[in-house]
């Protein structure tokens, strides 16, 4: 126990002192000094007396506590006013990760795309100091929610691409699969139609800049642009995550600025941990055009360049193993924090106090009988 202000108990001790001796000189010159007032003598018998002794220990022993009493709870009380503490080093541990989950928007993936955002609407609104971001991308990137710890913001546009992605799935299924040309489209069902375009539009737009020039599905261009959405590259103290989810479908028609291999060692360079998600070969699309496995081996070598790990999403393995696993796989990097804190430790002068007073108070309301 430390005090804060020491020279309270030092400056009151000295007055404290000082004055009980000023009374005890005073009392003791009205001791020894008569000044008005009859003597009585022969006064030696009372004086002998049991009665006399028995009430004259009384008051001696009645004195002496009330005294002590009065001088310990002034002294108690100087000790609370000079303000008993202690000093406590609190050891914390500050978690500072960094989670970028990248899309591919492409519409063949739109059941996987939606699986995994209605599931990380839960994760999201369970983290506590990560920061959160998503980057969409098909033909060009873009970032549609940069790093931010804000997870009702995250929460309300991994519900806005859920929505897209059932859009996507039902432009689709119910009529590109449906139907070759527009005029095919029986009327009760246009309406709907137009709606879904100008939907589907306002997302592709960003995502399909440029799609009859360069091709769809650029998967280098958006792990990359993913990587270089972490701030400070190469100069953090946070674990950096890209959780990716692609059927590594490239289409492109000239040369990528960044093809994945390339996009995968940069990420390893710059100490950026991906893990892949890829779909099961069921729902593999246009499998008479790309060959599964040639993608497959293609994303995980990328995946595991990284230092990540490969998930495929099959019927025995749902979104919801394959994000907790990757929750399980990725150590936090934890910064302890150390921190001191002043404790007030009041309740022992307090205590000592009160007890003191009440026994002072005590003792003087019997020596009034």
């Amino acid at each position: 126990m430390e005090l804060m202000y020491l020279n309270v108990v030092i400056i009151g001790m000295i007055v404290l002192v000082a004055a009980l001796l000023v009374i005890y000189l005073i009392y003791r010159r009205q001791k020894t000094s008569y000044s008005t007032g009859i003597k009585a003598a022969n006064t030696a018998r009372i004086r002998n007396s049991k009665l006399y002794r028995s009430l004259n220990i009384r008051y001696r022993v009645l004195t002496v506590i009330m005294l002590v009493g009065m001088i310990l709870s002034i002294v108690a009380s100087l000790f609370l006013a000079a303000r008993p503490y202690r000093t406590d080093d609190v050891v914390s541990g500050v978690k500072k990760r960094d989670i970028i989950l990248c899309l591919d928007v492409s519409y063949s993936l739109y059941d996987l795309n939606s699986e995994i955002t209605d599931y990380l609407k839960n994760v999201v609104a369970g983290l506590e100091g990560d920061r959160f971001g998503i980057s969409i991308f098909n033909t060009s990137s873009v970032t549609y929610v940069p790093l931010t710890d804000d997870y009702d913001y995250v929460i309300d546009r991994l519900d806005a691409l859920h929505e897209y992605f059932m859009m996507q799935k039902e432009y689709e299924e119910e009529y590109l699969q449906l139907y070759e040309t527009l005029g095919e489209i029986p009327d009760d069902k246009r309406q709907r139609f137009d709606e879904l375009q100008d939907k589907l539009d306002y997302f592709e737009a960003g995502t399909l800049y440029d799609n009859y020039y360069r091709g769809s599905s650029l998967i280098g261009e958006g792990l990359g642009t993913a990587l270089y959405s972490f701030p400070y590259l190469g100069n953090s103290e946070r674990t950096r995550v890209i959780i990716m989810c692609t059927d590594n479908e490239l289409n492109v028609y000239g040369r990528e600025v960044l093809n994945l291999k390339e996009a995968s060692e940069y990420c390893k360079k710059n100490k950026v941990t991906v893990f892949g998600i890829f779909p099961s070969e069921e729902k593999f699309y246009m499998p008479e055009e790309y060959d599964y496995s040639s993608c497959l081996n293609g994303f995980k070598s990328a995946v595991e360049t990284t230092g990540g790990k490969f998930y495929i999403r099959t019927r025995s393995q749902s979104v919801s193993e394959i994000v907790q696993d990757i929750q399980k796989q990725e150590a936090m990097l934890v910064k302890i924090v150390m921190t001191r804190q002043t404790v007030d430790l009041p309740r022992v002068p307090f205590i000592i106090m009160f007890i003191c007073l009440a026994t002072f108070c005590m003792a003087g309301l019997v020596l009034q009988k």
